[in-house]
C-alpha cells in the first residue's frame, strides 16, 4: 500500500475514533483550519510530521516546553526514577523529591515565598490559592483583572470576565469582581471595601494579547494590596520557569507576592505538575494544627515522577542558561518582527518581554480590504486571526495561535531553546502572510470560503 495512503488511512481511523468517544467539534475544527496532522516525533522546537513535514513549534503548548519537546536529560530522568522503582504514589509518607523542589524553587522566587503546594495544574494552583487566601484573612472576596486567564475549573473561571469560557457552567463561585487591568484607581476602590481576600493577577496578562503593565503598576498595587489587608498574588503559570527571562516575572518588577502560582513549563511537557509558592504566614494559615495536615491536598500532587521531571527540567533551564537565552532571543526577535512589519497597515504593534511576544493587528485602512475585513469580523472575531494561523501552519511550517481573550493577538512564545535560524525564519513567514493578507485575492476567498465551512453544518 501506498505509504501516503496509509498515513492518511490511520489519521482518519484515529480522528474517527477521537470524534466518537472524545469530542466531535475539535476534529472538525482542526480539519477546517488544514492543522488535523498525526505528529510521529518531536525533538527542540521541531514537530515531525507522519507525511514527512516539519513544523516548528512557536507556540509551546502555550508555553508549556520552554525547554523544548522531549529533553533527552527529562527524559532520562523519568526513565530511571521509573527504573528505580522507587515510592511513586504512597501518600503517607515524606516526599523526599517534593522537599527539594520546594527549597530550590523558594530560593530562585526569593523573597517572603518560602513553601509549596504542590498541585497537577495551573488551574488546580489556583483553587489552592483561593482557599489559602480565604483561610489566611477569613474573607471570602477574591478580586482579579478583566480578561485574565486563570483556567477552566470553577473557581478559576469565576476569576475570568470574558463571557466565552463562562457561558452555560454558572452560577460561578460568589464575591468575585474583576477590575481593569493596569488602573490602580479601580484597584483600589475595590479593596478598601476590605472584602477581598486576595487579588490574584497575572504579572503579564498573556491570552488577553500579551498585555505588559506599565513599570509602576505591580509594584504599587502590591503596596495597596498590604494596606487593606488583601493578599496579593501572581499568577505565572505562562510568564514563570524563564519565559520572559528572569526565573518569575514579578522580578521584572521588583514585587514580593503573598502566593505564585507555576505550572506548564515546571516538568519540560512530560508530566503534569504545578505550584503554589508562598510565605510561612499563609500556608500556617492551612496547616494550622495536626488535625489539619492533611486539611487540602490532591492525589497525584507531589508524585515521584512529576518532582523528578521538574528538578531536571529546572536544572536543564539553569544549565543551559535559558533565561538568558530567552532575553536575546526576544530582543533579536521582537527588534525584527518590529522591522520587517513595520509598514504593514494591518500590524498595529508587536510587544512582549523575553519569548512571550504577541503582534497585534487591526483592521486595514485600504477601502477595498475593509469589506472582506469586516465581513469576515462579523461572522466571527476570531475569523481574521485563524486565517493567518492556518497559513503560516500549512504554507510556511509553524504552529502558532490567537490569544484566547483577544483573536486579534497572534501569540509568538516558541521554546527557549529555539535557534536564530528559525527565528529568522518565522520573521520572514509572517512577513509573507501579512502581505498576502494586505492584498485583495487569494487570502480573503480563501477566508470567504473558511467562514462558509465553518458555519455550512
Amino acid at each position: 500500500m501506498d505509504t501516503a495512503l496509509q498515513v492518511d488511512q490511520s489519521l482518519s481511523v484515529g480522528s474517527d475514533r477521537y470524534a466518537q468517544h472524545v469530542n466531535r467539534e475539535w476534529v472538525r475544527l482542526l480539519d477546517l483550519l488544514q492543522m488535523n496532522v498525526s505528529y510521529e516525533r518531536c525533538v527542540g522546537t521541531e514537530l515531525f510530521t507522519a507525511d514527512g513535514r516539519c513544523i516548528l513549534d512557536f507556540l509551546s503548548g502555550y508555553c508549556v516546553h520552554n525547554v523544548g519537546h522531549n529533553h533527552p536529560d527529562v527524559v532520562r530522568a523519568l526513565k530511571a526514577e521509573l527504573d528505580r522503582c522507587g515510592p511513586a504514589m504512597i501518600q503517607t509518607h515524606v516526599a523526599d523529591l517534593a522537599g527539594e523542589l520546594a527549597e530550590k524553587l523558594c530560593q530562585r522566587a526569593g523573597g517572603r515565598l518560602s513553601k509549596v503546594f504542590f498541585a497537577s495544574s495551573g488551574s488546580e494552583g489556583v483553587e489552592a490559592a483561593i482557599k489559602f487566601a480565604r483561610a489566611h484573612t477569613r474573607r471570602a472576596g477574591i478580586l482579579s483583572a478583566e480578561h485574565a486567564f486563570h483556567g477552566l475549573t470553577c473557581g478559576a473561571l469565576s476569576l475570568m470576565s470574558d463571557e466565552f469560557w463562562r457561558e452555560g457552567f454558572g452560577p460561578l463561585l460568589p464575591e468575585t469582581a474583576a477590575i481593569p487591568f493596569g488602573d490602580l484607581g479601580a484597584l483600589e476602590r475595590e479593596l478598601k471595601s476590605k472584602r477581598f481576600a486576595a487579588f490574584i493577577v497575572e504579572p503579564i496578562q498573556s491570552e488577553a494579547g500579551v498585555r505588559v503593565p506599565h513599570p509602576d503598576y505591580l509594584r504599587i498595587a502590591e503596596s495597596l494590596c498590604r494596606r487593606y489587608g488583601t493578599l496579593f498574588v501572581l499568577d505565572e503559570v505562562q510568564t514563570g520557569m524563564y519565559r520572559t527571562g528572569r526565573f518569575l516575572a514579578a522580578h521584572h518588577f521588583g514585587v514580593e507576592p503573598d502566593m505564585v502560582i507555576l505550572a506548564k513549563a515546571m516538568s519540560g511537557g512530560l508530566v503534569p505538575c504545578g505550584a503554589v509558592l508562598m510565605s510561612n504566614a499563609v500556608c500556617d494559615s492551612v496547616y494550622s494544627s495536626l488535625p489539619r495536615a492533611f486539611v487540602h491536598t490532591s492525589t497525584f500532587s507531589e508524585n515521584s515522577l512529576a518532582m523528578r521531571a521538574a528538578l531536571t527540567t529546572l536544572d536543564v533551564l539553569e544549565r543551559e542558561r535559558l533565561g538568558a537565552r530567552s532575553t536575546e532571543a526576544g530582543d533579536y526577535l521582537q527588534a525584527h518582527l518590529s522591522e520587517a512589519l513595520r509598514n504593514c497597515e494591518m500590524v498595529k504593534e508587536v510587544r512582549g518581554v523575553g519569548l512571550l511576544m504577541g503582534i497585534e493587528f487591526q483592521a486595514p485602512r485600504q477601502f477595498r480590504l475593509r469589506i472582506p475585513y469586516e465581513a469576515f469580523a462579523a461572522v466571527h472575531g476570531g475569523m481574521f486571526g485563524q486565517i493567518l494561523v492556518m497559513r503560516l501552519f500549512r504554507d510556511a511550517g509553524f504552529l502558532t495561535q490567537v490569544c484566547g481573550n483577544n483573536f486579534m493577538v497572534l501569540k509568538v512564545a516558541p521554546p527557549l531553546v529555539v535557534t536564530g535560524a528559525q527565528l529568522d525564519a518565522f520573521v520572514q513567514a509572517i512577513r509573507d502572510v501579512v502581505e498576502l493578507a494586505q492584498s485583495p485575492g487569494v487570502f480573503w476567498s480563501e477566508a470567504l470560503g473558511l467562514a462558509r465551512r465553518a458555519f455550512r453544518g
